[in-house]
């Protein structure tokens, strides 16, 4: 018997486009499935080193959960690498003025620390309220199965 284990080819996977709804989904949980969505974890055709992910548009970012007290006292920090450049902005700043960001870099996080991690980034669409210009790819509602 020949079984051979079967590793996907860039021409031959197909990837969907899927539209989640962020409006009352807690962070991390939500970024854990996302993850998984964009790496095609999902999928039986899963192969590491090649990009078999979806694309994922998610709306509704501005209207995300963190749990306990997180959004006043857990900080995201940048540093510029010049003298007095560090910044400090709580997680309810990001909230109002860039949700987008949060929830990508909360999913870039979960994402393997290697290049293809750039291009499964790539694939995940972030909007802060309802609208979003990916109508024409049709994108199918994904629930997510965390509460």
């Amino acid at each position: 018997m020949n079984r051979q284990t079967y590793l996907a080819k860039n021409k031959e996977v197909k990837q969907d486009w899927l539209l989640v709804d962020a409006s009352d989904k807690i962070l991390g949980r939500m970024a854990t499935e996302i993850a998984v969505l964009l790496m095609g974890k999902n999928k039986p055709t899963y192969t590491p080193h090649h990009d078999v992910g979806d694309f994922v548009v998610i709306t509704n970012a501005s209207k995300i959960k963190l749990t306990g007290n997180k959004f006043d006292q857990k900080f995201y920090e940048t540093y510029s690498g010049h003298p007095s450049g560090r910044k400090l902005y709580s997680y309810r700043e990001l909230v109002e003025k860039k949700p987008e960001l949060l929830i990508k870099l909360a999913v870039r996080r979960m994402l393997p620390k290697n290049k293809l991690a750039s291009v499964m980034l790539s694939k995940l669409k972030v909007y802060a309220g309802e609208e979003h210009p990916h109508q024409a790819q049709q994108p199918k509602v994904y629930e997510l199965k965390s509460a």
